[in-house]
């Protein structure tokens, strides 16, 4: 789970995951349901660690699932359990290694009743050999929600309006088996993307 308000890099840090994993050799998937894709390469244009090749190349699907050619994609994939069972089939059938969902909000006005279809989408995702990045708006870390508690890792981002400044940092909240360091380190972002700068902790 990615989480942070908007503006905070959410998109960006997905993005660069996207990428890595296309040029890892992955096959990938990039999920929304309010940008286009030619909206998302132009927001992402700003920067050079490669989105826009690896966007246009066959290692990555788009699926936007508020459009006509994205709707009929994913029916043909199963005819019952709505859009969970056909998401799952969809990443299996492609193989699919990566995939990133923008965003939790948008993606509850594709179930009649929240709180148990969310819990439902998310264990269905945890059962392909995908690593799923599910990008969530929020802007109180302490404030958990279901998807929360039922992912193996949230990661956070923060922005802080500092002595007239913005300060901008990311916190490992959660990462389920592993030693995580809790405290919130400074982010910047360059022509690069978006770095971590893991000597730089962020006083609150």
């Amino acid at each position: 789970m990615v989480s942070g308000p908007p503006g905070s890099g959410k998109t960006t840090f997905c993005s660069q995951f996207i990428t890595q994993g296309v040029k890892e050799g992955e096959t990938c998937l990039y999920v929304t349901m309010h940008e286009t894709k030619t909206e998302l390469m132009q927001d992402m244009a700003g920067y050079e660690f490669g989105f826009d090749r690896a966007m246009q190349s066959d290692a990555i699907q788009f699926l936007n699932l508020v459009t006509e050619s994205g709707k009929r994609t994913i029916t043909q994939f199963g005819s019952e359990g709505g859009l969970t069972n056909r998401l799952v089939a969809y990443i299996r059938q492609n193989d699919i290694q990566r995939v990133v969902i923008d965003s939790t909000m948008l993606l509850q006005h594709f179930m009649n009743d929240v709180e148990d279809e969310i819990t439902g989408f998310l264990s269905a995702l945890k059962q392909t050999d995908a690593t799923t990045l599910l990008i969530s708006e929020m802007t109180d870390p302490s404030s958990y929600s279901d998807e929360h508690y039922l992912a193996h890792g949230v990661v956070f981002f923060h922005n802080f309006l500092e002595n007239g400044s913005m300060t901008r940092g990311v916190q490992v909240i959660k990462m389920r088996g592993t030693a995580i360091d809790c405290d919130i380190r400074e982010i910047s972002f360059s022509d690069a993307g978006l770095q971590v700068h893991a000597d730089r902790k962020v006083e609150t």
